[in-house]
């Protein structure tokens, strides 16, 4: 049995659970989390969010990306949100390679030449969560009286901790 497979058989169990109601397309407490797409981050639970709480956006490193803010501005100006949170974590994968090594990967296994792509890798969790928040902020996509905050997960503990200015 395939992976789908025991999924479309788990979604069954979980449809008798999730029951009929109708929740708003807009999230209840009119938040953006941007975070990494890790799958060892239960980032609603860890945050205490039920089903139709917030908006939960997720990519490799959680990086503030082009795509990000395109997401992040549909997500204010068309479902409300008024409050971003920039979730990263430790022992990420964006922390095990270099834009150098990885475009030589992929030139050595795809032979393609990837040379100019940016792929966000970093070394320091807090330093890319405060470059992620600061790019927010300068956006003139994000408005001014928008909350932004950012903190980083801690995959071995589940602690999230604050990241502030520097």
């Amino acid at each position: 049995m395939s992976y789908f497979e025991q999924f479309m058989k788990a979604n069954a169990a979980y449809v008798d659970l999730h029951g009929t109601a109708h929740l708003p397309i807009k999230p209840k407490t009119r938040v953006a989390i941007v975070t990494c797409m890790d799958s060892r981050l239960h980032v609603a639970q860890a945050l205490g969010l039920a089903l139709g709480d917030a908006h939960i956006l997720r990519n490799a490193g959680g990086r503030v990306t082009d795509d990000m803010l395109r997401s992040l501005v549909i997500s204010q100006q068309q479902m409300g949100t008024r409050e971003i949170v920039v979730l990263h974590h430790t022992d990420c994968g964006a922390q095990t390679f270099t834009n150098e090594a990885f475009a030589e990967q992929l030139a050595r296994d795809l032979g393609v030449d990837v040379a100019e792509q940016d792929f966000l890798p970093f070394t320091d969790v807090v330093e890319s969560v405060k470059e992620d928040v600061q790019l927010l902020r300068q956006s003139p996509l994000i408005p001014d009286d928008v909350v932004i905050n950012g903190a980083y997960y801690d995959v071995d503990t589940g602690k999230i901790i604050a990241v502030t200015e520097a």
